[in-house]
């Protein structure tokens, strides 16, 4: 099956990269989740994890880095990116969901 989601080529390396490092199991996913939205965009869960449960969890596999969420997400993420960027300030992950733009803010929040 074809994952909505595309993981970069340097997302990957640094995945791995982690998963050496932290000495995890073979068998360890990254694990994405959607833990809600607001007036600033959609806000997502990245981590490792070691349990899968077929029946509430869907898999793609990029290589040997598996990349699993609920299935009642999966819907969400359709052309979504994780990437891994490197800046002389910072470096990090980063997930772009062209469904789920973010935003400035409400008025509300003070994102005029």
């Amino acid at each position: 099956m074809k994952s909505p989601i595309n993981i970069t080529s340097e997302a990957i390396t640094e995945i791995r990269s982690i998963m050496t490092e932290q000495n995890l199991e073979p068998e360890t996913m990254l694990r994405i989740g959607i833990l809600g939205g607001g007036c600033s965009g959609m806000q997502y869960s990245l981590g490792f994890d070691t349990l899968f449960d077929p029946n509430v969890d869907i898999q793609y596999d990029f290589g040997d880095v598996k990349l699993v969420t609920a299935k009642k997400y999966d819907l969400y993420f359709e052309g979504t990116e994780i990437a891994y960027v490197e800046s002389p300030h910072s470096s990090g992950f980063t997930i772009d969901n062209p469904n789920f733009p973010k935003t400035a803010g409400c008025p509300g929040c003070g994102g005029h």
